[in-house]
């Protein structure tokens, strides 16, 4: 154990007692606890002293302990049907994955977009988002790394060698599978954990529904535009690679489709599965509308991929289905522990009174709403780089509510924008997994990641203003 991780252990313990025990009140009784609680939790986020998971699950312990909520209530949030709704995502990608459909989609694209070097970089960035907006961006990254370092490889044992041309090359394939896979994510629901930690909390506490299709009006256009951003920066800007020649990648792309092999009886059920989800996803709202008494939910929809994945029988002679339970020990468990905890903790925030005071703080100032937005949306994207973003948003959310219903706007106006920005960390390897493992690839260093990420996150900060101040206001 590191000594950051050492110091966490007890630094959020010790916290917790002495904001406990404060002489004066800050809030209310309770209130001072839930704060002293979330301390804890932040603390033991940030460093990891145990896994991030584990921490989630404190609010069911210390909240009907100290007599914050009932463990039933706190209990609810654990089971929520935002967790559910992921659960029936995970699932989904597990079935994709399993049959090797992630990969086939994958491939395809980078064929269909073409074998120029430009081209190659463009169709893996577009691969790369394509599954992230379904699967997890820590999979679709690693089902795209080595045919990345596989198309690599030919330039490295061509007749020039490893030129400036072929390092530029590499950096921008490396980091446009990392930073796609990052906004890709943006684009649904699923797409990425914080999306749905917020969706829950105004499900849960205010009682405002985002539906699939809604979602995707924002976060899709959003995901291209970024995606796009971010190819020109890094291949016209960044690490151009002008005259660079290869055809061999071409032979690599098929050759990994001949690997493949003809799409399989299992891959052509979980792709009928996997597209009727999409389908119920993005009409629910119209399927509702002709069918009234039929009450379609985006995560009864999900539940029902789920279960069509477990009990559909591929051979039943054979007792062959498409997934069984045991493919489950690959499914992120401790991710939608984390939705839960997440969830208390903003429950234990609004009955504890902490958002009503946030709220009623903001009220009483004079301050700007468009520039109080751009900062909670520049200190959102700039604190992912060194904290998960999941826990965040989840320690976050409940307070840009509360400062939202303080400014007196909408709090969806507030709090897309700075759930979004937390998905945005191109700067740093240890800000998001996919950076993380394009940087373990060696073809990267620190500063050429950081040099091209600063310039992203920026770009972000005033898209997302812009958002802000524009495109959201429409839609709601």
């Amino acid at each position: 154990m590191n000594l950051s991780r050492k110091l966490g252990l007890f630094l959020g313990p010790i916290l917790f007692f002495v904001f406990s025990n404060l002489p004066t009140v800050l809030v209310s009784k309770m209130g001072d606890i839930v704060i002293a609680i979330a301390l804890w939790m932040v603390v033991w986020w940030i460093t990891e002293a145990v896994s991030i998971s584990v921490t989630a699950l404190l609010p069911l312990i210390l909240f009907p302990l100290l007599e914050i909520m009932p463990i039933a209530d706190v209990g609810a949030n654990y089971g929520s049907p935002i967790v559910f709704l992921f659960f029936g995502g995970f699932v989904m990608a597990l079935a994709l994955e399993k049959v090797n459909l992630h990969r086939r989609i994958a491939l395809n694209i980078i064929k269909i977009t073409g074998t120029t070097p430009n081209k190659v970089v463009l169709g893996f960035m577009i691969a790369t988002a394509s599954l992230s907006m379904w699967i997890s961006n820590t999979a679709s990254t690693v089902v795209m790394l080595p045919i990345a370092m596989s198309v690599i490889g030919l330039l490295i044992n061509d007749a020039d060698g490893f030129t400036k041309k072929d390092r530029n090359f590499a950096l921008s394939v490396m980091l446009g599978i990392a930073f796609s896979a990052n906004a890709g994510g943006i684009a649904t629901v699923i797409g990425t954990p914080p999306n749905s930690v917020m969706i829950g909390l105004l499900e849960n506490e205010y009682n405002i529904e985002i539906s699939f299709l809604k979602w995707m009006l924002i976060g899709v256009p959003f995901s291209i535009t970024m995606i796009a951003i971010s190819y020109l920066v890094l291949v016209k800007w960044m690490f151009p690679n002008k005259q660079l020649k290869f055809a061999a990648s071409k032979e690599v792309i098929d050759s990994e489709l001949k690997k493949l092999g003809p799409m399989s009886g299992k891959e052509k059920m979980v792709l009928i599965i996997f597209s009727v989800t999409v389908f119920l996803w993005i009409f629910r709202t119209l399927i509702n509308k002709i069918f009234p008494d039929l009450g379609l939910t985006d995560t009864i929809i999900s539940m029902l991929a789920a279960v069509s994945l477990f009990a559909i029988p591929y051979n039943l002679k054979k007792n062959d289905f498409l997934i069984t339970w045991g493919d489950t020990h690959k499914l992120a468990w401790g991710i939608l522990i984390l939705f839960g905890g997440g969830l208390a903790l903003a429950k234990g925030m609004s009955v504890s009174g902490i958002v009503d005071l946030v709220a009623s703080t903001i009220a009483a100032s004079e301050i700007s709403i468009l520039f109080t937005a751009a900062l909670l949306i520049f200190l959102m994207l700039f604190m992912t780089e060194l904290m998960s973003n999941v826990a965040l948003v989840a320690v976050l959310a409940p307070v840009v509510a509360g400062i939202a219903i303080g400014l007196e706007i909408p709090i969806l106006y507030l709090l897309i924008p700075v759930t979004i920005a937390s998905s945005c960390a191109f700067m740093l390897p240890m800000a998001t997994p996919p950076n993380a493992i394009v940087f373990a690839s060696g073809y990267i260093k620190v500063h050429q990641m950081a040099r091209a990420g600063i310039i992203l996150n920026l770009i972000a900060v005033a898209l997302l203003v812009l958002m802000f101040q524009f495109v959201i206001p429409m839609l709601f």
